[in-house]
């Protein structure tokens, strides 16, 4: 294929992501608006973004395996169909309950797209350069997506109404499949019977959702609670469960051999800590703006813009060609030190904070994203074949939602946590509320060295013989 299809071919995959981050971040600002009319408790407001977490973050591995059986250009169409159609449904919902359905069919259609684009991506590119550009627009996507969502979702909210915060997926979403059927390649996949492990999918699948679903209710029910307990209990036994599975499987849902990679392992260990300790910038920078410093949903996006910017100026400007001249585990640990400065800043932010002083400097050190993401993923993706590349696509992706459901737990419940105990000792509320984010941003920095700690040990991969095809297994002295 030339360049010109597989250009047009790119653009729908970065399209169907921007509109999967999109989706994700443009809620959060919108929170307050669908609270209010559609007369959620403040518990039952959270599902709103669970429900979401749960479907996309448990049916990843699983969709991404069936798009490498059955051909991940069908898997990509579905998707691409289902989160569309349940972008209507929460367009229209008049209740909590079609709402958070909604919601849920709009993870699922998620995962169902995202899944396989990082698989069609690397089997569209398999040139070293070309692979790098296209990595750096499908990582610029992911990563500015979620701070324009803000932008997006508040300017939406204020000017019209929360509902067209899930209206503005329809056209974008039949504009995606009416290019994606003549533009993405056809690929037949393997045949159900090259690897339908009914039994594996089942655990896995099972496995994801009960763990998920155990972290997401920390914040309810407690970290000691029965609840969180069993359930995390049982998630655990499913997932040992279907390793076991996956080591004695004649056709196996996740071949174990994919985790011998380091850079593969490495990479998505890395991911899971990266994106725990970011999710104190994406959201709680957010809810600071908002609950302490009194900025509407229209401002606290435009004040998270400039990160956006530099992210996508990173991005798309110089990272494949950093990552080319340096190596991408080098350029991931410069990104990963700019990121520390992020939430070691943040940990000093005052109750009052200015802006400009205290937050612009923030926004611009967000530029690490920029490095890292792009890094990241192509390590992450460094040895997907032609066979495994839906599979190790869905991996990838899973564990980014791992890391942002260990965020939401971890982190928040941290911080309210603090919030209280600073009331209860006469703080406040503002007061109070600023302790628990700096508690945040301080555990999060600590969650970022230790992802540096990570790349720097285990992430050794050899750079690549010049001249040699991208996508093969890595050789016996580079895996673990």
């Amino acid at each position: 294929m030339s360049l010109a299809p597989r250009t047009l071919a790119l653009g729908v995959i970065a399209t169907g992501m921007l509109m999967t981050v999109l989706d994700g971040s443009i809620v959060t600002v919108a929170m307050p608006a669908i609270q209010n009319d559609l007369g959620f408790s403040a518990a039952g407001l959270s599902w709103v973004v669970n429900a979401y977490l749960i479907a996309f973050g448990s049916l990843l591995l699983l969709a991404g395996r069936l798009g490498d059986l059955i051909g991940r250009k069908r898997m990509f169409l579905a998707g691409t169909g289902v989160f569309t159609a349940a972008s209507l449904l929460a367009g229209v919902a008049g209740s909590p309950a079609v709402l958070i359905a909604a919601r849920f069919l709009q993870g699922a259609g998620s995962a169902m797209a995202s899944a396989v684009s990082l698989g069609i991506l690397v089997t569209l590119f398999t040139e070293p350069r070309e692979r790098a550009r296209a990595i750096a627009v499908f990582s610029f996507t992911g990563a500015a997506g979620a701070s324009l969502g803000q932008v997006l979702g508040g300017v939406l909210t204020d000017l019209l109404d929360w509902h067209w915060i899930f209206f503005i997926n329809l056209p974008i979403g039949v504009a995606a499949l009416a290019v994606a059927v003549p533009a993405l390649p056809a690929d037949r996949g393997r045949g159900g019977a090259a690897g339908a492990d009914v039994l594996g999918a089942a655990l896995v699948t099972a496995g994801l959702m009960l763990g998920i679903y155990t972290v997401v209710g920390v914040e309810t029910y407690g970290w000691t609670s029965a609840h969180t307990l069993g359930l995390g209990a049982l998630s655990l036994v499913l997932l040992v469960a279907f390793a076991v599975r996956q080591a004695t499987a004649a056709d196996p849902l996740m071949p174990l051999r994919i985790l011998r990679s380091r850079s593969v392992a490495g990479a998505n260990l890395v991911q899971v800590l990266m994106v725990a300790a970011l999710f104190s910038f994406q959201v709680l920078v957010a809810l600071h703006l908002q609950k302490v410093l009194g900025y509407g949903a229209a401002a606290t996006g435009l004040a998270m813009l400039p990160a956006a910017a530099v992210i996508g100026a990173v991005s798309l400007g110089v990272s494949a060609r950093l990552n080319a001249r340096f190596g991408e585990r080098t350029v991931l640990l410069a990104g990963l030190v700019m990121l520390m400065g992020v939430l070691g800043l943040l940990t000093r932010v005052p109750v009052g904070a200015d802006y400009v002083v205290d937050l612009l400097p923030v926004m611009l050190l967000a530029a690490g994203f920029g490095l890292a993401l792009p890094a990241l993923t192509a390590l992450g993706m460094s040895d997907a074949g032609e066979d495994d590349a839906g599979l190790a696509s869905g991996l990838f992706n899973t564990t980014q939602q791992i890391g942002m459901a260990l965020g939401v737990a971890v982190l928040s419940t941290l911080a309210s946590s603090r919030t209280e105990s600073l009331l209860a000792a006469g703080s406040g509320r503002a007061e109070a509320l600023t302790g628990g984010y700096r508690l945040a941003f301080g555990v999060g920095t600590g969650l970022l060295v230790a992802a540096f700690a990570v790349a720097l040990t285990v992430l050794r991969r050899p750079r690549p013989t010049p001249g040699a095809p991208a996508g093969q297994p890595l050789k016996p002295a580079a895996t673990a």
